[in-house]
């Protein structure tokens, strides 16, 4: 009876495994139609406000109340978790989600018929906070699945691999949006365009809605003393505490300048729709770039040095922005440090914060994160929407004073956080040499350790 017991306990452990791998390989289709969803219709909710009449402000609203209604969501979808299973919610989550987007293009029939039209910019909002605080409710589930498919040694590169290919459909899909919105507009029906790509965007919601029916799903039961209220999570204060908090102030140092990247180009430069997409897709394809990088960088050498790696790109972006107007400079020099910078912090939170939680606390720890990021970025959208709108500055644009202000914020933020992070699992040190009495030495030397790393990361498989 023993054995027989043992062999049966290897055969459900070989049919989870295998049932994992299937799982991570739909996972990624799904990802990949969910990035075409979001290429086509989140990446132009900005140019969208702007052809509805929105004001500067109007879009720091927009941002600002998507941002907060978000983690808002994520504290009542992880309360969910305790009576439904994470892909029941998930799947419901989405239905709302599409079905959200009816009243948004509804407002453009609105615009055509003149009909509302001061409080078209004040519908959208609404409607945008509410398709946030849809996927609010979900994101705990589908963060906590995740971090139950994918084995925690390869997380690194498994996730950039997942990020490479989604960012790669996201990236197509955007594109293609840029061409329909660059057409209409020279017929003057630029309306028409929108409601278009985000009818399409419709549809690729739905397929990847349906691809995810099909992904296994690993039972999650919560214990009874899971549970700890927010309160005593930031009263907590511990190495997690400490990198939400980070998020947070750093979120709110970003979105002081972010939103308003697309109004610079499209209010102030004058850029059509077409060098508009080129500019906003070149971080995308940079991210792709160095995705794998990041992520074996991830895996060996841990989280903590991506997110120092992040903090300290991030004040560069903002900044050159204020002195470069050149489409091709904005393409070389911000557009890849942001993509860069992008690539380390999002995979360094993800994965950073798999290994500092427990499986059980996931989900809330995530959405009590989420809060603190909401906030953040709810206020820093309506600070950098102010000082563009009622800011009374002669000495240079309210705008471009708003990427200075981001980009000094940034970097304090960074230099006063990141020394508290400690990293949570054992990695290697950065062996890099720091002789200056043979600087050509020292330079070769690191070269060679660059590519000894990139030549032992290809040969694990992912």
């Amino acid at each position: 009876m023993p054995r027989k017991k043992e062999s049966v306990e290897i055969e459900d452990s070989n049919y989870i495994v295998h049932s994992k791998e299937k799982a991570l390989k739909k996972s990624i289709v799904e990802g990949s139609f969910c990035s075409a969803y979001q290429g086509m219709s989140h990446s132009y909710i900005t140019p969208f406000a702007l052809a509805l009449g929105s004001s500067s402000l109007q879009v720091g609203f927009l941002s600002s109340f998507a941002g907060l209604f978000s983690p808002i969501g994520q504290l009542f979808g992880s309360k969910l978790m305790e009576k439904y299973s994470r892909k029941s919610i998930i799947l419901r989550m989405s239905t709302i989600q599409i079905l959200l987007w009816i009243p948004i293009i509804s407002l453009i029939w609105l615009h055509s018929n003149d009909l509302f039209l001061n409080y078209l910019p004040l519908l959208l909002i609404v409607f945008y906070s509410m398709l946030f605080f849809a996927f609010g409710l979900k994101n705990p589930s589908f963060f906590s699945w995740m971090g139950d498919l994918v084995d925690p040694k390869k997380r690194g590169k498994y996730f950039s691999k997942r990020n490479k290919i989604n960012q790669s459909v996201g990236l197509v899909s955007f594109l293609l949006g840029a061409f329909v919105l660059d057409y209409f507009k020279t017929k003057g029906f630029v309306l028409i365009g929108f409601a278009i790509i985000f009818s399409l965007a419709i549809f690729f919601k739905f397929i990847s809605k349906e691809i995810m029916k099909g992904i296994f799903s690993p039972k999650l039961k919560l214990n009874k003393g899971y549970y700890f209220s927010f309160k005593d999570f930031i009263k907590r204060y511990d190495n997690f505490g400490k990198f939400s908090f980070y998020q947070a102030f750093l979120f709110f140092s970003l979105m002081i300048s972010s939103p308003f990247f697309a109004v610079y180009m499209l209010k102030y430069l004058n850029f059509n729709y077409v060098t508009f997409t080129v500019i906003s897709l070149s971080p995308v394809i940079f991210f792709i770039l160095f995705s794998p990088i990041v992520g074996k960088f991830s895996d060996k050498f841990g989280n903590v040095k991506l997110l120092y790696l992040a903090g300290f790109l991030f004040p560069i972006v903002p900044l050159l922005w204020i002195f470069i107007e050149s489409p091709l400079y904005l393409i070389l020099f911000p557009s890849l440090i942001s993509g860069l910078a992008n690539a380390a912090f999002i995979l360094a939170i993800n994965d950073f914060t798999y290994d500092a939680v427990s499986v059980q606390r996931r989900g809330l720890c995530v959405a009590y994160t989420s809060l603190l990021t909401g906030i953040g970025i709810f206020l820093g959208s309506i600070i950098g929407g102010l000082i563009i709108e009622y800011l009374p500055i002669n000495f240079m644009e309210p705008i471009l004073f708003s990427f200075l202000v981001s980009s000094l914020l940034i970097l304090m933020v960074s230099l006063f956080f990141l020394p508290q992070l400690k990293e949570v699992r054992k990695t290697e040190e950065i062996s890099l040499s720091a002789d200056l009495s043979h600087p050509f030495k020292t330079i070769h030397s690191d070269i060679v350790w660059f590519k000894n790393f990139l030549h032992n990361g290809k040969k694990s498989k992912v």
